[in-house]
């Protein structure tokens, strides 16, 4: 059976292969601006990525993803500007804000949902800090405007939970969940 990953994302394909999965990718163009806010946005994010790749891939098992920064009420998208880079890693600084994946996994067998959920703690940044990271350009295709496998470690001052889900794709999970679809 085909695996596909429904995500054109460079670190969701290397948290894949790291696990030894043969797959291709077909990443999913939807609609990200629906009404709704935590887990429940980003399963259901991560469930139309999976089933506009799935409705043309029925016999494969496919993998829908999205991860959200999230602070007070507030869901971080990858930033467009600089300025509201600035803006959201100024908001973090030295408060400790949720990281929410969720995934879809689609087969013939079932479909299977599920989100988890990670805590980072920033340091205190200062606006020359943050104007450095911002040079990198780093920001710029992650939520919440960093990346924690990147340099967007050292704006880190802690984190509680899985770091795979920073990331975004809980590897223990996903691995588990596949196992069991493909018998092993």
């Amino acid at each position: 059976m085909e695996l596909i990953l429904a995500s054109n994302s460079p670190r969701r394909k290397e948290i894949l292969e790291s696990l030894g999965y043969k797959f291709r990718i077909a990443p999913a163009d939807i609609d990200e601006n629906i009404d709704l806010k935590g887990e429940r946005l980003v399963c259901e994010l991560a469930k139309r990525k999976a089933l506009r790749i799935y409705d043309y891939n029925k016999d494969s098992i496919v993998i829908g993803s999205d991860t959200i920064v999230y602070y007070g009420g507030k869901v971080y998208n990858k930033p467009k500007t600089e300025e509201e880079c600035f803006y959201m890693l100024k908001s973090l600084s030295g408060k400790t804000h949720e990281v929410i994946t969720g995934v879809y996994i689609a087969s013939n067998k079932e479909h299977i949902t599920f989100f988890d959920k990670a805590y980072v703690k920033f340091k205190e940044l200062s606006d020359e800090e943050i104007f450095n990271y911002i040079k990198t350009k780093e920001p710029f295709d992650k939520a919440g405007g960093y990346a924690i496998q990147g340099k967007g470690f050292d704006l880190v001052d802690s984190f509680k939970g899985d770091i795979y889900t920073i990331i975004g794709l809980p590897k223990d999970l996903v691995n588990s969940h596949l196992k069991r679809l493909l018998g092993e």
